[in-house]
């Protein structure tokens, strides 16, 4: 048994283990009972991504595809800043929200 063939095992088992790993983050995505465990879940599938994608770099010796993970890694960090600023904007027009009903029935009340 030759430590090259070793290795491929052992980056095998690695690539199976995280994938594992991004399917119980997919399920957490899905049922999560918070937006922002959903979001952690999507940048965590994000960062599991860009892992595996290293990890079949070591496996394939091709260079060009660290390429395409620096690449992920930066649409990843886009798209868990715009989920952000949806969560955000949606928590602050439902803060908005319940600022003008208590004012509401403050009125009503009063009257």
């Amino acid at each position: 048994m030759s430590i090259d063939f070793a290795y491929q095992v052992l980056l095998a088992v690695t690539l199976g283990v995280l994938t594992l790993l991004a399917l119980a983050c997919l399920i957490r995505c899905i049922l999560g009972p918070r937006i922002s465990d959903r979001v952690l879940a999507i940048n965590l599938i994000g960062t599991l991504t860009v892992i595996m994608v290293a990890v079949t770099v070591l496996l394939l010796g091709e260079g060009y595809l660290a390429d395409i993970a620096l690449i992920y890694a930066m649409l990843s960090f886009l798209a868990v800043i715009l989920l952000s600023k949806v969560y955000t904007g949606i928590y602050e027009e439902h803060k908005h929200e319940e600022s003008l009903l208590a004012e509401q029935e403050k009125k009503e009340g009063g009257v």
